[in-house]
């Protein structure tokens, strides 16, 4: 949107009051600058409250006002705390995928991947995967969720300790690559992407937050050891694509389609496009998916009642057969607990954008090339959305509660054409999992778990241990 209006326009709807009246009536007035939020210090500004405890520190600033300015080193950035701006963001096409978090992605992700991509280049990539995840294409993959649910919840024995860090990077890598690349060997690489991504995406926030740049580049332990795992995880990606490579077989999967993929010259697209895409699949999904089973696993052993329900709807369900792909629709209750726990633990918890032109936003101006922050975490808990907001309740997803969420205030997929294209293929297997592993055990944490938020790029626990309990 512009900043033109006149003095006799209303404020749009959801997008805050507009700027007080000048004294002129001549012309539309001139928007006002957002507050600015308080604490911050020379040369880092905000970056070192956002190190220190990223999360109070977006929840509070909700206090300030729907839009804050805050100092991410040398660089202003605007925050957004209101669900309907979000929205407003996610719709319009004045903001693009950019700012610190994608900057920081970047060296991950690469500059070619549909994850960081704008524009006409991000259209195409969209054309060539999104078959991949049509909601038509997903029960193909049904059989090989299931196998991989059951699975893990028979490797799993009774009494003996879980890691539900390594186990969660397990299942989500092995759904991933054998749905969506036909990966062998996976159990390896699993272990390889787990600890590799756990250094990464430390070190992608620490480079978000506090901006030091060249500093980055010293011979540090900790910028060694990023740099090694960062190396490990493209070296994984390149095994990947050549094995299919060498094997000259196509299966109908994604990775047979970036392969045969074509530029908008008829020309195959280049080998750092499709390095860049298998990155994009592998790594983000398989955090995201394995940072939510982990909670998944918290909220079972914390709310055994809710392990209990979801036990006692597989068997109405099922009638005492394994749970199948056919089932996921009927799993309610399985659904709701899905969403509760990603309401208060998202594994997304903060996402930037950057204004292409000079916008409006809640009735303040936002100059063009100005970074956007927000974050999921602290929407999702607004009391000014949620009834009891802090509370566990996955009861508040039933149909007759649903529609008291505000309509932005718990898109965990994102909305417009930043719609995260998995949502059907991740919901399927988030819903698998969580009633293979119910129905078969109670959960609790043992001596030594610690179920302490860790913050990176993602959101999870910080070192869950689990018992499973045979039912």
């Amino acid at each position: 949107m512009t900043v033109e209006s006149s003095p006799e326009s209303p404020a749009p709807p959801g997008r805050g009051a507009p700027p007080p009246p000048t004294a002129r009536t001549d012309e539309a007035p001139r928007l006002g600058e957002p507050p600015v939020a308080g604490g911050g210090v020379p040369l880092l500004g905000h970056g070192w409250r956002l190190a220190r405890d990223p999360l109070a520190f977006m929840a509070q600033l909700r206090d300030h006002g729907d839009i804050v300015r805050i100092k991410l080193g040398p660089k202003t950035v605007y925050a957004v705390t209101a669900p309907e701006l979000t929205g407003a963001l996610a719709l319009s096409p004045d903001y693009h995928i950019a700012g610190p978090l994608w900057e920081s992605l970047e060296g991950l992700l690469g500059k070619e991947g549909v994850a960081t991509a704008n524009g006409p280049l991000h259209r195409r990539q969209r054309r060539t995967i999104q078959p991949a995840f049509r909601l038509d294409a997903i029960p193909a993959y049904g059989p090989i969720m299931e196998e991989e649910a059951h699975a893990l919840a028979e490797r799993w024995q009774p009494g003996r300790t879980v890691d539900a860090t390594s186990e969660s990077f397990r299942v989500a890598v092995r759904v991933a690559a054998r749905c969506l690349l036909r990966g062998q060997y996976m159990d390896e690489r699993a272990e390889r992407l787990c600890v590799a991504l756990a250094t990464v995406f430390r070190g992608m926030y620490r480079r978000m937050v506090v901006p030091l740049g060249p500093l980055y580049r010293l011979p540090l332990p900790a910028n060694r050891a990023f740099n090694e795992a960062l190396a490990d995880l493209h070296l994984l990606v390149d095994e990947i694509i050549a094995e299919r490579r060498a094997s000259g077989q196509k299966p109908d999967d994604l990775l047979t389609a970036l392969l045969d993929a074509k530029d908008d010259n008829g020309d195959p697209i280049g080998e750092q496009e499709i390095h860049d895409q298998v990155v994009a699949i592998l790594t983000p999904g398989s955090e995201t998916i394995a940072s939510t089973v982990m909670w998944l696993l918290q909220a079972l052993a914390d709310h055994p009642e809710h392990a209990d329900r979801i036990r006692d709807e597989v068997e109405a369900v099922t009638g005492g057969r394994a749970v199948a792909f056919e089932d996921v629709r009927e799993l309610t209750h399985t659904n709701n607990v899905i969403m509760e726990a990603m309401r208060l633990r998202p594994a997304v918890w903060v996402l930037t954008r950057r204004a292409v032109a000079e916008t409006e936003l809640g009735g303040y101006r936002i100059p063009a090339g100005s970074d956007i922050i927000y974050s999921p975490y602290a929407i999702q808990r607004d009391p000014k959305s949620y009834a009891d907001n802090l509370e566990f309740d996955p009861d508040r997803w039933l149909p007759e509660r649903a529609p008291d969420v505000p309509k932005f205030a718990m898109k965990p997929f994102s909305v417009g054409n930043r719609k995260c294209p998995s949502d059907h293929f991740s919901m399927a297997q988030l819903t698998l999992i969580t009633a293979a592993l119910a129905a078969k055990y109670r959960f609790e944490q043992v001596a030594g778990s610690n179920d302490a938020v860790r913050v990176g790029i993602t959101l999870r626990p910080h070192d869950l241990l689990v018992r499973p309990v045979a039912r």
